[in-house]
């Protein structure tokens, strides 16, 4: 016989700190808070808008995969800007992103680091061991106003090992062996991205940010494209669009994110 697990609090908004000009909202339950915020966006919704479910029934991931979270195990969130941006500047959000998670969980989780292009990992060491504590992905929404930026977060908080979705995952409670108060920590990861906004405007100090803290370079990798094909080679840099930039003996190639399925360790 095992014993019940520890009822999950809810997200208490009375306590949560709130990035100044940002507005949040949370549901009990959504299928998907990045489908819900741009039907909103869609509608007239004005960025800043923060919306939080406690239990995310049918969430996508990169490539339209799907995954659930647990009722209040999870920080499930959209994040609704409009970026001032050039259209080249665009394929950095998702990578900001992910560098603004990983600098929020930093001080609880010293080996946590980024994947390319933006999943985050703890004990990312070696690029195959890494077990992945957040995804996330970024959507283009046309609107009547102009691009806005759908920016979806889904972080491991406090799921237990038979809760997590796949082997190579993890949750900021497995790794830290104690009970994550996710207020708290909802309110340093909007911090940290609404602090960090401004190297949007900055890439090349974004990009050697960015690297400083991403395992996948420096490694032999297998680039997986849709058609089918792999390509071998060492990961060399991320070049001034955010794309991978990957050496082999015939020379260099690139790839952005939306061209490839997986980048593996050899």
């Amino acid at each position: 016989m095992t014993d019940a697990p520890a009822p999950r609090p809810p997200l208490d908004l009375a306590r949560l700190a709130v990035p100044e000009g940002w507005r949040v909202e949370v549901e009990e339950a959504t299928p998907s808070t990045n489908a819900a915020l741009a039907e909103r966006a869609r509608a007239g919704e004005e960025p800043g808008l923060v919306l939080v479910t406690e239990h995310q029934t049918a969430g996508r991931g990169r490539l339209d995969r799907a995954w659930e979270t647990p009722a209040r195990a999870s920080l499930t969130f959209s994040v609704l800007l409009r970026p001032d941006l050039p259209p080249a500047s665009w394929s950095w959000i998702p990578l900001l992103t992910g560098y603004a998670v990983q600098a929020a969980l930093a001080d609880r989780l010293p080996d946590i680091a980024l994947k390319w292009p933006n999943d985050v990992l703890v004990d990312g060491g070696d690029l195959g061991a890494g077990r992945k504590v957040c995804g996330i992905l970024v959507e283009r929404v046309e609107t009547d106003r102009g691009p806005v930026a759908v920016v979806g977060v889904g972080i491991n908080v406090d799921q237990t090992l038979d809760e997590l979705p796949i082997a190579l995952a993890t949750s900021v409670a497995l790794e830290t062996g104690e009970p994550v108060e996710r207020t708290g920590l909802l309110g340093q990861v909007l911090g940290s991205l609404h602090g960090l906004q401004g190297l949007l405007d900055d890439t090349e100090s974004l990009r050697r940010a960015y690297a400083d803290v991403c395992v996948t370079l420096g490694r032999t990798v297998d680039v997986h494209l849709p058609a089918g094909d792999v390509r071998r080679g060492e990961a060399l840099d991320i070049d001034a669009s955010g794309a991978l930039v990957v050496g082999t003996d015939e020379g260099t190639f690139t790839v952005a994110a939306g061209d490839v399925v997986h980048v593996r360790p050899a």
